[in-house]
């Protein structure tokens, strides 16, 4: 029998630190069974845009599948402006901060059903420096972390925190930001300002819990102070965060400066150092596959302060 349907799979496949031959397997057998067809990319690391836009074309698949972390996410989003398809996503990276946002479920199987169902919710994408960004992006020391975890032969979130000691250590906080938005000049010192479309960090981290993927607005954070007591609360549903410690605004657009270079990053991705980012929430909408139950207001409470 002819199969019915297409599906154009994405995989990164050095993402997570683990062969992904057995979920290649695993989606195609799946699939194969509701006679769908699975086409299947691995990326390269160049030109992946130009060849997954052409296998589109080639194939017209009914929807994109993506196995990889957040970079590898990103850069299939990236394709998708010039299409009109649906992304079903399969967590296979080292934090999956975006998979977490969207209340993913952790078995492959239950994935599947997910990023291959009718369940579908329409997400903003953010532009900073001309970058796209869909969940969370930060200057200071996270960035900092990342940039030395991304040199640390060990992966997964125990790399995170082997990594977190040297990068106390070695980082210049508090750093001074100047933020312009709203027709204001706002200027605030702390160890950390985040970017953020969504609520979490990939290690679970509830930093900004009245954010929205769908409002149109995107929210600045600044951390003030190192707290390990108010780290660990993140973790915690429902908590409340000192103001003493983050201060949030809601926003469309903004610039933010610096004196001297900052590490920065987008979606777990280390860019480099920057002075000056520009952020604004972008025209291009990214339409996900998500669970029946999904409710992003889970996400959320009311529990920052907003400057």
């Amino acid at each position: 029998m002819e199969p019915k349907n297409k599906i154009l799979l994405v995989v990164n496949p050095i993402s997570g630190n683990f062969d992904k031959a057995n979920l290649i397997n695993t989606v195609k057998t799946k699939l194969a069974n509701k006679n769908i067809l699975v086409e299947v990319y691995e990326t390269k690391g160049h030109e992946d845009i130009k060849a997954i836009s052409k296998l589109i074309n080639q194939h017209q698949p009914e929807r994109l599948l993506v196995a990889g972390g957040d970079g590898t996410i990103q850069l299939v989003a990236k394709v998708l402006k010039d299409f009109d398809l649906s992304l079903g996503i399969l967590p296979a990276g080292s934090a999956n901060g975006f998979a977490i946002n969207l209340n993913l479920p952790d078995n492959l199987n239950d994935q599947i059903e997910v990023a291959t169902g009718e369940t579908t919710f329409t997400i903003d994408t953010l532009e900073l420096n001309g970058e796209m960004c869909l969940h969370i992006s930060d200057l200071g020391i996270n960035a900092e972390l990342i940039r030395l975890y991304e040199h640390s032969n060990i992966r997964g979130k125990f790399g995170y925190f082997l990594q977190s000691f040297p990068t106390l250590f070695k980082s210049n906080y508090p750093y001074k930001f100047t933020i312009e938005a709203k027709g204001h000049k706002y200027v605030k010192k702390g160890v950390l300002l985040a970017i953020a479309n969504a609520n979490k960090f990939g290690t679970g981290a509830n930093i900004n819990p009245n954010g929205k993927l769908d409002d149109g607005k995107f929210e600045i954070l600044i951390f003030k102070r190192l707290s390990i007591f108010q780290i660990l609360k993140t973790l915690i549903k429902n908590s409340q965060l000192n103001s003493n410690f983050v201060e949030a605004i809601s926003v469309e657009e903004a610039t933010i400066t610096c004196k001297n270079p900052v590490a920065f990053q987008i979606d777990g991705e280390f860019i480099g150092k920057r002075k000056k980012v520009v952020v604004k929430v972008s025209d291009q909408k990214l339409r996900v596959a998500v669970s029946k139950n999904f409710n992003p207001a889970l996400n959320r409470n009311n529990n920052s302060e907003k400057i």
